[in-house]
């Protein structure tokens, strides 16, 4: 790794509280140090270099924002980062191969609705919230995908509800060009928050069920009921 060869992509729509916002920013900074964050947002922000945005919010415009974030940037890499993801320093050391994009497959979850609130996690699992990619390599097979769909209307219902995912894992049902992907796991891990002001809450709500692997304490971030106080006192 070299000094400034990655820039932070915080992708928002504005909808958790200030509260949590104010949290999550926190921790972001207090992992990232000096590294340069461009903040992509459906609101005005105070972080790093912001850019906002007038988009609705849907899983069609999430890959466009970090597009846009990803074309601002002038780093090498880019690391994603969501607004209801807690990350550690360890995440954003890892540097993937040119022309990769790798995803960190460690990190745990909290349901904020359920009660007693603990962590849980599926294995495998390549997420966007946990993206570190060259940053080349990321504009190309985004700008392929909105070039073929440049606007939402012209995309497929049964692409956007089961492919309009995360690069690497879908290019063949969008008929793009297939992109190279790693997995690596950093010794710290990352905690998402899956809340009612979530994307997918309004497809599952409720409904949607804790992963395999359960535990009511992890290493470094500590006790579930304690972190979930970061996202409402």
């Amino acid at each position: 790794m070299s000094e400034n060869d990655l820039t932070i992509l915080f992708y928002t729509a504005n909808k958790i509280s200030d509260y949590f916002m104010s949290n999550v920013i926190s921790q972001l900074k207090k992992a990232v140090g000096d590294t340069p964050i461009i903040s992509i947002s459906h609101k005005p922000m105070d972080l790093g270099e912001n850019i906002c945005v007038q988009m609705e919010r849907s899983i069609y415009s999430i890959y466009k924002q970090i597009l846009i974030g990803a074309k601002a940037a002038k780093t090498k890499y880019i690391a994603t980062a969501e607004d209801d993801v807690l990350y550690p320093a360890d995440h954003f050391q890892y540097r993937p191969e040119d022309g990769v994009l790798a995803y960190d497959l460690n990190k745990w979850s909290i349901l904020t609705w359920h009660k007693p609130p603990i962590y849980s996690k599926r294995e495998n699992r390549r997420t966007m919230t946990s993206l570190i990619a060259d940053r080349e390599a990321l504009i190309a097979t985004l700008e392929e995908r909105y070039t073929k769909y440049p606007l939402k209307s012209l995309v497929p219902q049964n692409l956007l509800d089961l492919y309009w995912g995360e690069p690497g894992r879908f290019e063949n049902h969008l008929g793009i060009t297939p992109i190279n992907t790693e997995k690596f796991e950093c010794e710290v891990p990352s905690v998402v928050f899956s809340t009612p002001e979530s994307l997918g809450f309004e497809v599952l709500g409720a409904r949607k069920a804790h992963g395999p692997i359960r535990a009511e304490e992890v290493p470094y971030w500590g006790k579930a009921s304690d972190v979930l106080k970061l996202y409402q006192p």
